[in-house]
């Protein structure tokens, strides 16, 4: 696809604020938490910027008197293919999160292509998950207690963060939140069950012609975790799956992967849905899966 496929790469970044809208009508609550704060936290591929939504004083408490007097964090790695950076397309989770949990949450605005190839977003995420982890005290914030999660290519840069962190000899998360995760990059084959899926093959070309433009790193496990010879020593995972999502295959894969290596796995899949798992048309179902992941998120950081 060469130069057409970064073109459209381009061009999808650049709308994305214009044509990624879903989350406007999601917004069910967290009305009132502040708007976020920026940091610019250091990488090996330079600063990423992150948006920071900080809880009401004394919300943090709420779920526990013997709670902490810092707030625990919720890294949040959004959506968008690896070719759309727009970390504001999931503010509605980012503040459904504090608001019912007294986290704070920590959304990342990392680097996606065609300026920047795979691993360059993969390594930002992990470099600021373990820069949270150690300097959220200087901020105000317990960087002890983490989750780390994400949506769609944010499930694949969170499953992938975990593993480098295993990796390297330390697993700063409790918990891997996986929201209809992208775990397997190797194959353009997607099964879908409704004739016009959300994630069409020519979705899937288009991200291995851009980010995932080296075809022979594309097996790597921290690119497809699904395809990680070994899983122990993760952190316990909550994966949500779609029932008509051309991805369900490899997220419910993955939690029955997790589940046989003895990682505590929540694994739910979502009836009726495509890959917009949560849907801007039944806000009380939509509720009800914000209200899941958000619960997980809070007892995981107790």
């Amino acid at each position: 696809m060469g130069w057409y496929a970064d073109a459209t790469a381009l061009l999808m970044n650049l709308t994305a604020p214009l044509t990624v809208r879903y989350g406007d009508a999601l917004q069910i609550s967290g009305a009132d938490v502040e708007d976020p704060e920026t940091w610019r936290v250091p990488t090996r591929h330079g600063t990423v910027r992150c948006y920071v939504y900080r809880p009401t004083a004394g919300r943090h408490a709420a779920r526990s008197v013997d709670a902490p007097s810092a707030p625990g964090v919720y890294v949040h790695l959004h959506g968008g293919a690896f070719l759309m950076r727009h970390a504001a397309m999931d503010d509605f989770f980012a503040r459904h999160v504090v608001a019912t949990t007294g986290a704070a949450v920590v959304n990342v605005d990392y680097d996606v292509a065609p300026r920047h190839r795979y691993p360059v977003a993969h390594h930002q995420a992990h470099d600021v998950v373990e820069w949270v982890a150690q300097n959220a005290g200087t901020q105000g914030l317990d960087g002890r207690r983490l989750v780390v999660g994400g949506f769609s290519a944010g499930g694949n840069l969170a499953a992938s963060v975990c593993l480098q962190a295993r990796d390297q000899g330390h697993q700063p998360a409790r918990l891997q939140l996986l929201g209809v995760p992208s775990l397997d990059v190797s194959t353009t084959h997607k099964p879908a069950t409704v004739p016009r899926p959300m994630i069409s093959e020519r979705t899937v070309r288009l991200v291995r012609a851009t980010y995932f433009k080296d075809a022979s790193r594309r097996s790597e496990p921290y690119a497809s975790p699904l395809l990680a010879d070994d899983l122990h020593g993760l952190p316990p995972a909550l994966v949500v799956t779609a029932e008509h999502d051309a991805l369900r295959a490899e997220g419910d894969a993955y939690a029955r992967h997790l589940a046989d290596v003895g990682i505590p796995v929540e694994h739910h899949v979502v009836p009726g849905q495509d890959h917009y798992f949560l849907d801007p048309a039944d806000l009380r179902q939509a509720r009800r899966w914000m209200d899941l992941m958000a619960d997980a998120i809070a007892r995981a950081l107790v």
